[in-house]
């Protein structure tokens, strides 16, 4: 009776173990940062629209590609690393009108989660601090590829993510009169990401 008791029970958890799901770790990517993009669109005088970008930028995320769940991700922006193709603009653009690179040196994304609406597309979700002012916003994101680069082969995900801000959230507030200058900024974010080996 004891032994058969036993050999039910092994088999009740060989059992249990067999319909609960194995889950895989999520994997550790690194933004690429030779193939990262961070730009952005802001009307000027409602003439037509500045378009810059911020050539320096690093970060990294966790994702598990199985369940499509983002674990955590973090993208540093220095912000004295705007450029929109005009030496006195660009200067303009890092002092304490704008971004006061000085007292703020970096813009930080850290994204709080990804909710899959297709099977590609997405909508991730976190807070961007901007002049030490933290607001949560979404981006649409869409995972283009995933698979061996042709250059050097790595493991590499790329993705496409757009978005806008009101800069007057984050107590930006020059040219608001008159519409000089835009309150609403289009992101426009392109990637490449690596995976890394832990």
């Amino acid at each position: 009776m004891l032994r058969q008791l036993m050999r039910s029970t092994a088999l009740l958890v060989v059992l249990g173990l067999m319909s609960t799901p194995i889950q895989a770790e999520p994997e550790r990517f690194r933004l690429d940062e030779s193939h990262i993009s961070v730009g952005f669109l802001i009307g000027h005088a409602r003439f037509a629209d500045v378009l810059g970008q911020f050539t320096d930028v690093s970060g990294g995320f966790r994702y598990d590609a199985e369940t499509r769940t983002l674990h955590s991700g973090r993208v540093e922006v220095a912000a004295a690393s705007v450029f929109t193709g005009h030496d006195e603009r660009d200067g303009h653009v890092r002092d304490d009108d704008f971004l006061a690179a000085d007292a703020h040196p970096a813009i930080v994304f850290e994204a709080s989660g990804y909710e899959p609406t297709g099977e590609r597309e997405g909508i991730l979700r976190g807070e961007l601090t901007l002049l030490g002012v933290t607001r949560p916003i979404e981006l649409d994101l869409t995972l283009n590829r995933r698979g061996a680069h042709p250059i050097g082969g790595a493991d590499t995900l790329g993705g496409s993510a757009r978005g806008a801000i009101r800069r007057s959230e984050f107590g930006m507030d020059y040219g608001l009169e008159g519409d000089l200058v835009g309150d609403r900024v289009e992101l426009i974010i392109e990637f490449e990401a690596i995976r890394q080996d832990d």
